[in-house]
């Protein structure tokens, strides 16, 4: 069986009988491209020569893949995932009769260091999101989309993924998350004043440019909003707010649950409202709070030291 002919199978059977997202399909697809030029590289044109050296080897290469600087392309996280991906689509051959053994069974991900989600501080939220307003319909908009992803803990393919229908009675959001999960969270007063202003002032000149659509967040040309737009309005909103850490849609989701931990918010709760399928994935948040505490309470104590 062919690589591609394989890949276009599995992402078939992931998409259809398992449900993935269409991103998590889209990112499965990016990481078995990249396998399937690797095996091109080495002549492998059928998968079931492929063996458990091979798969070692792979994983060596994307250990050590630099770019031309010298510089490492991959961390570990994303070697970690694309060995997942690949192992994924090596146990649905077995699983259909395609290969009579599974090439990954011994392959091991690299150990990943634990690492903190990054938080801003609620005065850099507070000036991240000061950094669009405006009357312009764009930073409108902008205060509209920002505003929602710090009060909602929302993902960015969930914020662009909204339609107008999803704003429930003004109080509340329904997102649709990993695997099409739905949830209720609540808007607060901010988000709901600016996603309130954006519907009445901008959102109806905006949709007037472009084709029907239900989506909540629009481009100039009245499309659908894209992720990649999200990003670099996000970015442009961290530059005018004079913020040198690396800000992201996903810094703003780090933040909110920081912050409702903080303020005592009990984990399951925020567990809920982040779409999290298990607590443990919380807890991380929990290991950014204790950090916090440790660092004041260091500095703070005369004998801590």
């Amino acid at each position: 069986m062919t690589p591609d002919a394989a890949i276009e199978a599995y992402l078939r059977h992931v998409g259809i009988e398992r449900g993935l997202s269409r991103n998590t399909v889209a990112a499965y697809r990016r990481d078995l491209a990249r396998y399937a030029a690797w095996l091109e590289g080495r002549g492998i044109r059928d998968l079931r020569t492929v063996g458990v050296r091979d798969i070692d080897e792979y994983g060596r290469d994307l250990a050590t893949a630099v770019d031309e600087d010298g510089e490492r392309l991959l961390g570990p996280a994303s070697i970690a995932r694309m060995l997942s991906t690949v192992r994924g689509l090596h146990r649905f051959l077995l699983d259909e009769g395609e290969v009579s053994e599974d090439a990954t069974r011994e392959a091991r991900a690299p150990k990943l260091p634990s690492r903190l989600p990054k938080a801003l501080s609620i005065a850099q939220v507070e000036a991240l999101l000061a950094a669009t307003d405006g009357d312009d319909p764009a930073r409108i908009r902008d205060k509209a989309l920002l505003e929602l992803l710090y009060a909602t803990g929302a993902r960015v393919s969930e914020a662009v993924d909204l339609n107008v229908d999803d704003v429930i009675d003004r109080e509340v959001i329904r997102l649709t998350g990993k695997g099409s999960k739905q949830r209720i969270v609540p808007l607060g007063s901010y988000a709901r004043a600016a996603v309130d202003d954006y519907l009445v002032r901008v959102r109806p000149l905006y949709s007037a440019r472009g084709h029907a659509t239900p989506a909540l967040f629009l481009g100039a040309r009245g499309a659908r909003l894209g992720r990649q737009s999200a990003w670099l309005i996000i970015k442009a909103a961290a530059e005018r707010a004079g913020l040198t850490a690396s800000v992201s849609p996903h810094t703003l989701r780090h933040s909110f649950a920081t912050h409702l931990l903080e303020g005592g918010a009990d984990v399951r709760v925020v567990q809920e409202l982040l779409g999290h399928a298990s607590v443990a994935t919380t807890q991380i948040y929990t290991m950014v709070t204790a950090d916090t505490l440790r660092d004041m309470y260091t500095t703070a104590h005369p004998r801590a030291r």
